[in-house]
């Protein structure tokens, strides 16, 4: 197995915990594991990517890995729209129905242009690492949007840091014969993303471990 190989399926296996730890959580506290606007551009990027990518370069492991996170993230979507109106500011259904929907078609149209811009490989990838790095920042607001570590977890932290790492090292540090070779933009982001990951794994455990604290005082 080569280094890329399996630098893809490290990321591949990190983010699927990601996803079905996100499931998990979503339908045991009747809640939302992943921030949305993250969510309704990773469910727009892996649908785009799967189909744009079949059509230029046939299915591989991450086409593979592509369809299995498009999966996972229609059940998490499922979470969303199902619990996310409690924690919205909306106070009509409909309207958070609408405007939800609103995202996810924008989402679309965003990753769709950077594919066109960019092309294939380098759109889906600047892409993906920018909308990474948004989903870093929003799980730290929605850390401190909540006040707990309601709908969260190590786990999905944790994996989503490894997750990113693998990407990092193979499309910013060693590059790929489709990259034409290191790919700088990748490695700079994926150093944001990984200090933003750093800091929202420190604040979760702080949280949880209050959290267990004040249990242990009122019980």
């Amino acid at each position: 197995m080569s280094i890329h190989v399996f630098l893809v399926l490290i990321s591949g296996l990190f983010w699927t915990i990601v996803y079905i730890d996100a499931i998990r959580i979503g339908f045991k506290y009747k809640t939302y594991a992943i921030p949305f606007w993250a969510l309704a551009l990773n469910i727009a990027w892996e649908l785009l990517c799967t189909v744009f990518g079949i059509i230029e370069v046939g299915v591989n492991e991450q086409i593979v890995v592509n369809i299995i996170w498009f999966i996972f993230d229609l059940f998490i979507v499922y979470t969303y729209f199902k619990y996310g109106f409690q924690d919205s500011n909306f106070t009509i259904r409909s309207q958070f129905n609408f405007w939800s929907i609103v995202v996810i078609g924008g989402s679309f149209l965003i990753q769709y242009l950077f594919i066109y811009e960019f092309g294939m490989i380098r759109g889906v990838i600047y892409a993906a690492f920018l909308q990474n790095f948004i989903m870093s920042v929003l799980f730290i607001n929605l850390l401190e949007k909540r006040q707990s570590s309601k709908g969260q977890s190590m786990l999905i932290a944790v994996s989503k840091c490894i997750g990113t790492i693998a990407p990092t090292i193979l499309f910013g540090y060693l590059g790929t014969r489709a990259t034409a070779g290191p790919v700088h933009f990748v490695l700079g982001v994926g150093a944001l993303i990984l200090v933003f990951d750093i800091m929202y794994i420190y604040l979760l455990y702080k949280t949880i471990k209050s959290e267990k604290r004040g249990k242990l005082v009122v019980g």
